[in-house]
């Protein structure tokens, strides 16, 4: 059995998009996937083709872009798409213009994910490519399987690429909004990933692959192009950002026959009110340990497979980026000045950001600070009054500005009046009586 042969993670939308009525509700507007992947196929290769089956052409709306490969050409079949980045071919001296080499020996000791596309330092000769397709969100009970292979020279026909089997070892992730309980539960994304090797006997565990997987959320949407591992302001991989130390991921036979299941590796967890997006990063590497000798199951020597000993950490094989845009039904104040703005489980000062039931109507109210004046509403509210009302659907943003007091004083050194329009906060000035108001900062 080659170590280094895996299949594409299957990634399964299962999960009905249930809640109990009245509960906090969230959606998923779009799903982002960008990933590194090494070559260890033992060949030189020439592309990179992604099979997503389970969904339409307009289900993918974005591709990244291949650094050696540049724009992909997406193709519809019957059941799903390929996404296919591949080099051009010159007749006349009959080689391939772009090749990934191969890197089947990569030290997972010294190997670095930003040689996977154009700017790392190694990228000429790492053997690793940097690609990826974001999905708009699937319908729920739809089952999709993304499935990805290093494209090879057809041997039988040159100048042509094929498709190399077995896949690509990938952590395609997929990821959904959980069953929620509650009114004031907030709603939870769930990711999972499927082990990459299935088994190659029924009656035996497949290849055994080390997962790392890091998390963090955004207040805003992301996009394709952010996800990549020099942009650390996106993309988690600190030590404080480590939602799983260590896991295997391993193929189960198809009866476990009570022992212990590592197919599925599923992670979830609630979201903030004001949370945009929840991005998730799975590095996959290379199972070095032991197996049981009959059932090809690991027998990690710390006996619990929550840590590599030493000897069980091999080569890198692939790190997955994803993100998943969320929509929620909640209420964001945005405050300028000082003040507070409170109402409905909203109290600004202190929270500024809050899941509401769709279709409620909030009230809010704006109370100035001493010293201070409100200057009004913005986003989902507006004008000048201290309360607003606000109907919840989405996540819905509204602006709060609190301002200064300034007094405005006026001098005259020979008969005469001045007047000023507008009127201060306090008085009007109208200067031979009045020679002085208060009036909010930025007032002309």
């Amino acid at each position: 059995m080659l170590s280094n042969r895996a299949l594409a993670a299957v990634a399964l939308l299962t999960a009905a998009f249930t809640a109990s009525l009245n509960a906090q509700t969230a959606t998923i507007s779009g799903t982002l996937s960008a990933f590194d992947v090494v070559n260890n196929t033992r060949k030189d290769a020439h592309g990179f083709e992604i099979q997503i089956d389970g969904v339409a052409q307009n289900d993918l709306y974005y591709t990244v872009f291949g650094g050696r490969y540049g724009s992909p050409t997406v193709t519809p079949y019957a059941t799903g798409v390929y996404v296919r980045y591949q080099s051009s071919y010159n007749s006349a001296t009959a080689a391939w213009n772009q090749t990934t080499p191969n890197n089947g020996n990569a030290d997972a000791q010294t190997f670095s994910w930003q040689n996977c596309y154009q700017g790392g330092a190694g990228y000429s000769t790492s053997g690793c490519e940097h690609f990826g397709q974001s999905m708009r969100p699937i319908q729920p009970g739809t089952v999709v399987k993304v499935t990805g292979r290093w494209m090879v020279e057809d041997t039988t026909n040159p100048g042509n690429l094929v498709a190399l089997d077995p896949p690509a070892a990938i952590p395609f992730a997929t990821c959904f909004i959980g069953p929620v309980s509650g009114v004031a539960a907030a709603p939870v994304v769930v990711a999972q990933v499927e082990a990459p090797e299935p088994p190659e006997t029924p009656e035996t565990y497949g290849d055994a692959q080390w997962v790392k997987i890091f998390k963090t959320q955004l207040t805003r949407f992301v996009t394709g192009d952010e996800l990549t591992s020099d942009n650390p302001n996106v993309v988690p991989e600190s030590a404080t950002q480590v939602e799983v130390a260590w896991d295997i991921l391993q193929a189960s036979p198809t009866s476990v026959n009570g022992k212990q299941n590592r197919t599925r590796n599923q992670n979830q967890g609630g979201i903030a009110a004001d949370t945009r997006s929840v991005i998730r990063r799975y590095e996959l590497y290379k199972y070095t340990g032991a197996y049981d000798a009959t059932t090809h199951q690991v027998t990690c020597a710390d006996g619990t497979c929550t840590a590599p000993s030493a000897g069980e950490l091999g080569a890198a094989l692939s790190a997955q980026n994803t993100a998943s845009n969320v929509t929620a039904d909640s209420l964001t104040v945005l405050k300028t000045g000082t003040g507070t703005v409170s109402g409905g489980a909203i109290s600004c000062g202190n929270s500024c950001a809050a899941f509401a039931t769709a279709g409620s109507v909030v009230s809010l109210t704006a109370s100035p600070a001493s010293g201070k004046v409100f200057g009004g509403w913005s986003g989902a509210c507006s004008g000048t009054q201290a309360t607003c009302s606000v109907t919840v659907n989405g996540q819905v943003t509204v602006g709060a500005a609190f301002k200064s007091i300034f007094t405005l004083s006026v001098g005259r050194s020979n008969p005469g009046t001045v007047a000023a329009i507008p009127a201060g906060n306090d008085r009007v000035l109208d200067c031979g009586s009045n020679c002085s108001a208060k009036f909010m900062e930025g007032t002309p």
